[in-house]
């Protein structure tokens, strides 16, 4: 399974990385949100794990509504891993196209169990 992770937090993606690639999983791990993009178009995963807040001009949320544009990524499942959990955000990142929505702080067996509930 090919996981693209776009978090700009260094130990937040160090530790997802970490997790996904010790189950085996091929990982690509990203700062900022162009950096997502281009690595979803150049080599298309099979589930992108989301942060919303990106260094740049390029949020989650714009992020999430490109990958769900470009065809090649338009099916891909994208779960949002954010701080933020008002209903207005979640319901903002629903619109521009996730899959899922999951809240930090998170455990590493909860985050593998919503990833399961993905079918990755």
């Amino acid at each position: 399974m090919r996981i693209l992770i776009v978090e700009d937090s260094d130990s937040i993606r160090s530790m997802i990385r970490t997790l996904m690639t010790a189950r085996g999983h091929d990982v690509e791990a990203v700062s900022t949100g162009a950096k997502g993009i281009d690595a979803a178009l150049v080599r298309r995963p099979d589930v992108v794990l989301l942060d919303l807040h990106l260094p740049g001009s390029f949020d989650g949320f714009y992020v999430c509504r490109r990958l769900r544009e470009a065809l090649p990524t338009s099916s891909v499942p994208i779960m949002i891993i954010s701080a933020m959990d008002d209903d207005a955000t979640k319901a903002k990142a629903m619109e521009a196209g996730a899959t899922a929505y999951y809240t930090k702080p998170f455990s590493p067996t909860a985050l593998l169990k919503e990833l399961e509930s993905l079918g990755v």
